[in-house]
C-alpha cells in the first residue's frame, strides 16, 4: 500500500486532485449538519505572545495569512530560479507568455468591472478573476498525459509565472490597509539586515528564515498584507552552491517545500476557503452581480486575453509560436488558465475582508463555479487537439 501511496504523491496531477477533494469536502461540510464542527475549526483562536508583541487570530486567519506566506516564499524562490538560470532567463522566450499573462489579467478584470459598474464595494473584488491556479491548471494538463507537447507544458508554467508576479503587485499595491509606520520600519530593516548577509557570502538558511520570520511579523501588523515577506524573503536566498555542501540554499528550500506546500498548505488553504454555505441564499444571490462577474471573468476573459494578446504579438513579429504548439493547443491553454481556484480565492478573501461584507461567500461561487467549467472546457478542448496518442 505505502509503495501505491508514493506513486500518487510523484504524479504530477496529485496537487490538482487534493486541491479539488479539500474543496469538495470543505461545500459537503458547509452544508451539511456538521457545518457547525466546520465552523469552530476556522474560528479556534490561535494567540502567540512574546512580551508585550502579540499575534491573537482564528485558525482561519493563520492559514490565510501564515501558512499561505510558505506559499509565496515558494513562489518567490521558482521566480528567482526560472529568472536565473531557467527558461525565463532567455528574453526570447519570455514575450510570448508575458504578454498572454498581461491580457489575461486585464479582460478580466474588465468583465468583472463592467458587470459589476456602479457598486464601490463590489468593484474591489476586480482582480478575483484575474489569478491563475498553476498548480490545478498543471494538474488537469498533466491528465493528458505524453500527448502534451513540452514546449506547451513550459508555456502555460511561463505564463503561470508572470501570472504570479502580477498577482504580487496587485496585492501589494490595491489590498493594502492603513499603515503603521513603526512595524512598515522594522520590516525594512529586516530587508536591509537579509541584504548585509547576502552581500557577505552566509550560506545559513537558517539565518535567513529568522530574519524573515520577524520581517512576517512585521508587515502583518504593519497593514501590508504578510504573505509578501514570503516573497521578499526568496529574492535574497542564494542560488550559487555552498562550497561545503555542494548545494543551493535557494534549490535545496524549493525542494523541501515542494511537498509541503502542494500536499498540505494549498489543500488545507482550500479547505477552509472553499467551505461556502448555499442554504438560504437565494438565487439573486446565487446568479448576482459578483459571482457571474467571476465566472465570467475566469471563462470567457481569461481566454480571450491570453489568446487575444498571444495572437497579436505573433502577428505583430513581437515574438512567435512555440515549437510543435498549434492555434488550437494555444487556446485550449488560454481555457485552461481560467481556473483560478487558489489564487482567486486568497485575493477574494482580501477584496471581501470581514464577516459584515455581504460579497464575502458569493466571490467564491463564481471562483468554484467559473474555475469548474474553465477546467472542463479546457480538457475536452485540448483532448480533441493534442495529437493522438503514439500506440507503437
Amino acid at each position: 500500500m505505502i509503495y501505491h501511496i508514493r506513486d500518487f504523491l510523484k504524479m504530477e496531477a496529485a496537487s490538482g486532485i487534493l486541491l479539488i477533494a479539500a474543496a469538495v469536502i470543505a461545500l459537503v461540510l458547509a452544508n451539511s449538519p456538521l457545518s457547525g464542527y466546520y465552523e469552530q475549526f476556522l474560528d479556534i483562536p490561535i494567540h502567540i505572545a512574546i512580551g508585550t508583541f502579540e499575534i491573537s487570530k482564528p485558525s482561519l486567519l493563520w492559514i490565510n495569512d501564515g501558512l499561505m506566506a510558505v506559499f509565496f516564499f515558494l513562489i518567490g524562490l521558482e521566480l528567482k530560479r526560472e529568472f536565473i538560470e531557467g527558461e525565463l532567463s532567455d528574453m526570447r522566450k519570455i514575450a510570448l507568455p508575458a504578454l498572454g499573462a498581461v491580457g489575461g489579467m486585464v479582460v478580466p478584470a474588465l468583465i468583472y468591472l463592467f458587470i459589476n459598474r456602479g457598486d464601490e464595494l463590489a468593484t474591489s473584488g476586480w482582480a478575483i478573476p484575474a489569478a491563475t491556479d498553476i498548480a490545478f491548471a498543471l494538474g488537469i494538463l498533466a491528465l493528458l498525459g505524453s500527448r502534451v507537447p513540452p514546449q506547451l507544458k513550459i508555456f502555460l508554467v511561463s505564463l503561470a509565472i508572470f501570472d504570479d508576479v502580477g498577482a504580487i503587485i496587485i496585492i501589494a499595491l490595491f489590498y493594502t490597509a492603513d499603515l503603521s509606520m513603526s512595524a512598515l520600519y522594522t520590516a525594512m530593516g529586516c530587508l536591509v539586515l537579509l541584504a548585509f548577509i547576502n552581500w557577505r557570502g552566509s550560506m545559513a538558511s537558517s539565518a535567513y528564515i529568522l530574519i524573515g520570520v520577524v520581517m512576517w511579523a512585521a508587515l502583518l501588523k504593519s497593514g501590508i498584507h504578510a504573505t509578501l515577506a514570503g516573497v521578499l524573503l526568496a529574492l535574497f536566498i542564494p542560488i550559487k552552491k555552498d562550497p561545503l555542501t555542494e548545494t543551493s540554499p535557494l534549490h535545496q528550500l524549493e525542494h523541501d517545500l515542494h511537498s509541503s506546500v502542494s500536499f498540505v498548505i494549498l489543500p488545507l488553504f482550500a479547505f477552509v476557503n472553499a467551505g461556502v454555505t448555499v442554504q438560504g441564499m437565494s438565487m439573486d444571490q446565487i446568479l448576482g452581480p459578483v459571482p457571474v462577474g467571476v465566472a465570467l471573468g475566469l471563462v470567457l476573459g481569461k481566454q480571450l486575453g491570453v489568446f487575444g494578446l498571444c495572437w497579436l504579438g505573433i502577428k505583430l513579429g513581437i515574438t512567435k509560436l512555440p515549437e510543435n504548439v498549434s492555434w488550437m493547443q494555444l487556446y485550449g491553454i488560454a481555457i485552461l488558465c481560467g481556473v483560478g481556484f487558489t489564487m482567486s480565492m486568497f485575493i477574494g478573501s482580501l477584496a471581501f475582508e470581514g464577516a459584515d461584507s455581504p460579497y464575502l461567500y458569493q466571490d467564491r461561487i463564481g471562483i468554484l463555479g467559473g474555475s469548474f467549467i474553465a477546467a472542463l472546457l479546457g480538457y475536452f478542448w485540448l483532448h480533441k487537439t493534442l495529437p493522438a496518442t503514439d500506440k507503437r
